[in-house]
């Protein structure tokens, strides 16, 4: 949580939401590391998917990065999430082969 304050308050218009009157259906929290836009996390609740509010908050996302100058968008996806590899297909990105991602979590020595 604290991470995630410490994003807010660094960049606030990287939280995105998406209502459905004053209900939050939807978020995205992004970041940029000053040369590629990263979309760390899109959730839209299971009863409002397949309504576009997924689509709209990546090309929300999207719009804001390009102000920075930013040209390069990514997303981790996990390779069994096959609803978001197909959204993001669908929104006009490359699953890019070959890359491969790697941690180091809590706990070990770094």
């Amino acid at each position: 949580m604290a991470n995630l304050t410490k994003q807010w308050k660094r960049n606030p218009s990287y939280f995105l939401g998406a209502f459905s009157g004053d209900r939050l259906v939807g978020v995205s929290v992004f970041t940029d590391d000053g040369r590629k836009g990263w979309i760390n996390r899109l959730a839209v609740l299971p009863g409002e998917r397949r309504k576009g509010v997924a689509s709209k908050l990546v090309e929300s996302s999207q719009s804001i990065l390009k102000k920075k100058r930013l040209r390069l968008l990514c997303a981790l996806i996990e390779t069994d999430n096959e609803q978001s590899i197909r959204l993001f297909e669908n929104l006009g990105f490359e699953v890019e082969k070959g890359i491969l991602y790697v941690t180091r979590r809590d706990g070990a020595s770094f």
